[in-house]
């Protein structure tokens, strides 16, 4: 075990200070696992050195959150699966309306302007993303690449945990470091969780996408396990096997698989149901059982 890693990339928004987000995502991810194998969790907990945050959110936001999880985070233990309730919301009109309002923005970009307040700002952080406004993009692939490649270099194991933008971050940083850095050890396991790399309009933009055949992609995935929730508006597409398929056809990754299929995530506050939050996903039995068999493995 003792060349086996797993980074985590976070997704937007300012989180709370870094020593305290790496403690409340490492308690979620053991949460997890414990859910499905309690053996592999007892071994997986001896080894929180073994645990990596990529955390770029202060650097992009300049600012912290308060750290106002823990109670929300014990409800969350708490549950071991998701509620009739739960279901109802994540089935609930308002998001539905949200998906066909990106679906439309993904088809037609230049309808952005007019969506409500929330939807518009997510929309426009990730475009500052693509934009680089400042070099920000860079910095922020930076972060992961110092993790990344030192690990890399002697050839140890990495299950890379993408979510939200962070996956976008990660998808980026690998094909960097795969065609720029000529780095050639590969990602054991790219897990991605409430990812938009499954839409048309961040496609267009990801790192290679002017380019064709092998130099398109990242070359330094074994595997790609992808899952999204129910509910989660940010995972619009949620089909990656597809998307992706040239990578296959290429020969550049092994497998890419999507699990989808009633994958509810419960993690509320006092906002309600959230279905996108990271905590949600860690705990998930589904996403459990997949840190858990790659950790064994």
């Amino acid at each position: 075990m003792a060349k086996k890693h797993i980074i985590y990339v976070p997704g937007k928004n300012p989180k709370p200070p870094e020593s305290e987000h790496k403690i409340f995502l490492w308690e979620s991810l053991l949460e997890g696992v414990k859910r499905n194998n309690v053996e592999t969790y007892q071994n997986l907990s001896r080894h929180s050195d073994k645990f990596h945050l990529a955390g770029w959110n202060f650097l992009y936001y300049l600012a912290n959150r308060d750290s106002d999880e823990q109670p929300w985070l014990e409800v969350l233990f708490n549950q071991t699966q998701a509620t009739s309730e739960d279901i109802k919301e994540a089935h609930a009109w308002h998001r539905l309306t949200d998906m066909l309002l990106y679906s439309l923005v993904d088809l037609f970009p230049f309808i952005l302007k007019f969506l409500p307040g929330v939807l518009r700002e997510t929309a426009e952080e990730t475009q500052r993303y693509f934009r680089n406004q400042e070099k920000v993009a860079c910095e922020v692939r930076e972060v992961l690449k110092k993790q990344l490649r030192p690990i890399l270099d002697k050839n140890e194991k990495v299950l890379l945990i993408g979510h939200s933008l962070g996956s976008v971050v990660a998808y980026d940083t690998l094909w960097e470091l795969s065609h720029l850095e000529k780095l050639q050890s590969k990602v054991d396991l790219f897990l991605t969780l409430g990812s938009p790399l499954g839409m048309n309009y961040v496609q267009r933009r990801l790192m290679g996408n002017q380019f064709k055949g092998k130099k398109k992609y990242p070359k330094n995935i074994k595997r790609w396990l992808n899952v999204a929730a129910i509910g989660d508006v940010t995972a619009l597409d949620r089909s990656f096997a597809d998307d992706f398929s040239e990578m296959l056809d290429l020969g550049v990754i092994e497998s890419i698989e999507d699990r989808k299929k009633d994958v509810y995530t419960f993690f509320r506050n006092e906002e309600g149901l959230n279905c996108h939050r990271s905590y949600g996903y860690l705990v998930n039995d589904r996403v459990g059982k997949i840190i858990a068999d790659w950790w064994q493995e």
